[in-house]
């Protein structure tokens, strides 16, 4: 199949599976007229490489799961030491980098709702008809 098809099929861009390409997660051959094509099994490998994406990784941390593209994730990676190159390496730091960002997100919304006590209320309920400038005062 052509690149657009991969693309809608996957529900990706045409620029994200270049960039996959780019960053070795991603082969394809190429066809007389230089066009990229790709085999039936790059359908698994790019849903794959968003399932990972959409948890969190970025596509350098990918790498590192390599091995397992190209069939059904598993629905819990088991911890392996063993593989110093492997997810078990990169799992960590993204996971501390995402309690950092969550820690700062945090402190902003604090910060914020100091300034604006209003904004606490529940933003999914309907309006209370009372009068934001009432609070703090």
């Amino acid at each position: 199949m052509l690149i657009g098809e991969l693309a809608e099929r996957t529900g990706t861009t045409t620029r994200a599976l270049r960039f996959y390409e780019e960053r070795g997660l991603l082969t394809c051959e190429r066809t007389g007229s230089g066009y990229r094509r790709y085999d039936e099994e790059a359908v698994k490998r790019v849903q794959n490489i968003r399932e990972l994406l959409d948890a969190g990784f970025t596509v350098d941390d990918v790498r590192a799961f390599v091995p397992y593209l190209d069939r059904d994730l598993p629905q819990t990676f088991p911890f392996e030491p063993r593989c110093p190159n492997g997810y078990a390496s990169v799992a960590p730091p993204r996971f501390a980098e995402l309690n950092r960002r969550i820690a700062n997100l945090v402190e902003l919304r604090d910060r914020l709702i100091d300034r604006m006590p209003w904004l606490a209320q529940d933003t999914l309920s309907e309006p209370t008809g009372e009068d934001p400038q009432s609070y703090g005062t």
